[in-house]
């Protein structure tokens, strides 16, 4: 690498450094009140810093330090991306307790993570002769976008796997409650039993539902809540025959027993779906492998046999 690229680089990253330090000085953005003051205080930990309870005072130094820079490009992220009411509705579909902005600032170090790592692997190309620096900053900066991406991308998949273990979940608490209902408890009982009996995601959204319905929130309010924060079908299709049945009391353990079917069924559909798609991958390795294999083994000796033969 010659010394006019080696002083390319290394006054690139002074750049960038300098931009860095002017960007975040104290005068550019003043810290708030409580990212100064609340990360020093043992017993209090802030929702933006998000210390654990026995964190060293090393880790709360640092978030002291970094915190408002890390919230500050946070808000940034959030406000080229946008779409906090989309991130907030998959937050709380995830059953994650992070906010809008825990969630951007997650976003920011996964990003930062996968640019300095980019970053890392670029200079030692780049000290070798194999990379310029033009290429090396366009390979940090779409690393830095991946990460973004990547956290979002994590979230979402989150999001999926929840609502599949609660569809799965599903079949055995309509039971549950069936049986409950049919043994003569009303279905606010009800629920408050499977929510006790039962662990897993959709116990913990029921314990959540009960826990509006004990702080006021009328029990149809409470059930088209959660048909809207679950975001599944089977879910928003049981609130509405639960509410149904409190408001007018039409009976409950037929219809119960009958969505518990449908999804088992549905379950059970799916699985035949899922194996006839997975058909065509499962003959790769019998073709691309086995077959060859034995296609060896069948005429391997034959052609042996004519080579010894042949004189």
């Amino acid at each position: 690498m010659s010394a006019a690229a080696t002083g390319g680089v290394l006054g690139a990253l002074a750049g960038i450094g300098a931009a860095l330090v002017l960007l975040y000085v104290p005068l550019a953005r003043p810290p708030r009140l409580s990212d100064r003051v609340l990360p020093y205080v043992r017993d209090v930990a802030p929702a933006s810093v998000s210390l654990p309870a026995g964190s060293a005072g090393l880790s709360r130094t640092l978030a002291g330090v970094f915190g408002p820079t890390l919230h500050g490009a946070g808000e940034l992220v959030g406000r080229v991306l946008g779409g906090s009411t989309d991130v907030r509705r998959r937050l709380s579909r995830s059953g994650s307790s992070l906010g809008v902005e825990q969630f951007r600032v997650e976003q920011v170090l996964w990003g930062i993570t996968a640019g300095m790592s980019t970053a890392g692997l670029g200079l030692v190309a780049a000290l070798a002769g194999r990379l310029a620096v033009v290429p090396l900053l366009a390979a940090v900066l779409s690393a830095f976008a991946v990460g973004l991406l990547f956290r979002d991308q994590q979230l979402s998949a989150a999001v999926r796997e929840r609502e599949r273990r609660m569809v799965l979940e599903f079949p055995a608490i309509a039971d549950l409650l069936a049986l409950a209902v049919a043994a003569g408890e009303g279905p606010v009982t009800a629920l408050d039993r499977a929510s006790r009996v039962a662990r897993g995601d959709l116990p913990t959204e029921l314990g959540r539902l009960l826990g509006e319905v004990r702080t006021g929130t009328p029990v149809a309010l409470a059930l088209d809540r959660l048909a809207a924060r679950t975001g599944v079908t089977v879910l928003a299709r049981f609130a509405a025959t639960l509410a149904v049945a409190i408001e007018r009391g039409t009976p409950l353990v037929d219809v119960l027993h009958a969505q518990a079917a449908d999804v088992r069924e549905a379950g059970r559909r799916a699985l035949v779906e899922t194996g006839a798609r997975k058909e065509v991958l499962m003959m790769v390795p019998v073709v691309f492998l086995i077959l060859p294999v034995i296609v060896v083994f069948a005429f391997y000796p034959g052609v042996v046999g004519l080579q010894l033969a042949t004189p």
